[in-house]
């Protein structure tokens, strides 16, 4: 099996490489050698190698920046995608692509399935869903996984920064009315290849999937249970448990406006592919400890 992977160097597409690796052969491309704002560039990879699938991990993923970059964030979300789903369907590829729970609106409290309406609030969340919409009409085999509240161990991400900011400042104010799934990139790869290989055999498994951690939690309440866990290891935290202040998203205004409630159903996910997805402390315990574990053996 030919793979090509595109957004090898992102949080997600990091951990693919390694997931896709005993599936066959990955040819694997960055931002720069694949530029999702030039389609033609992006397609002429695929007539190149004339892979059996392709995995996208690449996307215009800076929220706020898309409500004024609407034409880069569409080229990138939507437009080249939509190319790369042709090329697809025209060749027998199977095509994997990843979308957000920003193309629901978040409302209500219950946690969507994938053929709840969409309404996104966001270019981001709206770009994203016509990637998607793309990507069905081209007819080409396919696996569109939806997630949320992505994290690496690589890179920047929440938990690291509310460390950073736990061990500098007396308060942290965190909002406490989004309610999600912190999930990890490594999951999110893992779960594809083992999908991806089941319906490279079987393609009427495919369609869109919702992939996220189980269980849920707030922003704030994230960010508390991270915190104990570093002060309970013994890492410097200077802010106490309760000077990290809860705060409506109202009190925090961002160009965009989030989902409050990002809650997904993974039910047909773990039906299909026989998987049981684990609760998110689990894998934000297993990050803390890879990026932390040389600091605390010092302490």
């Amino acid at each position: 099996m030919k793979i090509v992977l595109f957004g090898k160097n992102g949080q997600v597409g990091w951990e693919l490489q390694r997931a896709l690796a005993p599936l066959g052969q990955v040819f694997a491309f960055d931002s720069t050698q694949a530029d999702f704002t030039q389609p033609d560039q992006v397609v002429d990879h695929l007539r190149s190698i004339q892979p059996d699938v392709v995995v996208n991990a690449a996307a215009y993923t800076a929220v706020d920046k898309a409500e004024s970059d609407i034409e880069r964030a569409r080229l990138v979300n939507a437009t080249t995608p939509e190319a790369v789903a042709r090329w697809a369907a025209e060749h027998g590829a199977l095509f994997v692509h990843y979308s957000t729970d920003y193309v629901f609106d978040g409302s209500g409290t219950d946690a969507r399935a994938e053929d709840s309406a969409t309404a996104p609030l966001s270019v981001y969340g709206q770009t994203k869903l016509e990637g998607e919409q793309a990507i069905a009409a081209s007819g080409c085999k396919h696996l569109v996984f939806r997630t949320s509240w992505v994290y690496a161990a690589k890179g920047g991400n929440f938990a690291r920064t509310m460390l950073r900011l736990a061990a500098e400042r007396d308060q942290l104010k965190v909002i406490a009315d989004q309610i999600g799934a912190p999930t990890g990139a490594d999951l999110i790869a893992d779960v594809t290849a083992h999908a991806l290989r089941q319906t490279w055999r079987q393609p009427e498994l495919g369609g869109v999937y919702h992939l996220v951690a189980s269980g849920q939690t707030s922003w704030w309440a994230y960010a508390c249970w991270v915190i104990e866990w570093a002060r309970q290891q013994g890492a410097a935290v200077r802010v106490a448990p309760e000077a990290v202040v809860a705060i409506p998203t109202s009190d925090y205004p961002t160009p965009a406006k989030r989902p409050l409630n990002s809650r997904l159903s993974t039910a047909k996910l773990q039906s299909t592919f026989g998987l049981i997805m684990p609760d998110w402390k689990q894998g934000v315990e297993r990050m803390l400890t890879e990026i932390h574990q040389p600091t605390l053996s010092r302490s």
